[in-house]
């Protein structure tokens, strides 16, 4: 024999997702919720941009993409920029010529 049914319990509905935030601590002023993020689906472009300090950085999107996604981007951006070594400059060259060696004086006594 099974249990009775309890009839005082009502089907509940869908549980509500909470939005994900769009605003974030900005890593280079510290500030935050200064950093907004703009998701564009329909250009397939997101811009990330801080209030207080004024950085970009921009990074292509697609349908499944969210702002959060944009923030973990722009960080591992600069911390790839911060580990990657300077570029090394090539020698100057300059446009005069070369002052030629001076032939060894040779000793005939």
């Amino acid at each position: 024999m099974g249990k009775r049914k309890k009839s005082s319990r009502k089907p509940t509905g869908p549980k509500k997702r909470e939005p994900l935030a769009t605003t974030f601590t900005c890593l280079f002023c510290h500030h935050d919720n200064s950093v907004n993020i703009r998701v564009d689906r329909k250009e397939g472009v997101a811009l990330l941009m801080c209030k207080v300090c004024d950085q970009r950085y921009q990074s292509k999107v697609n349908h499944l993409t969210e702002a959060i996604d944009v923030y973990s981007e722009w960080i591992d951006a600069a911390d790839a920029a911060q580990n990657e070594p300077p570029p090394r400059r090539p020698a100057a060259s300059s446009s005069r010529a070369a002052p030629r060696a001076a032939a060894p004086a040779s000793d005939d006594d």
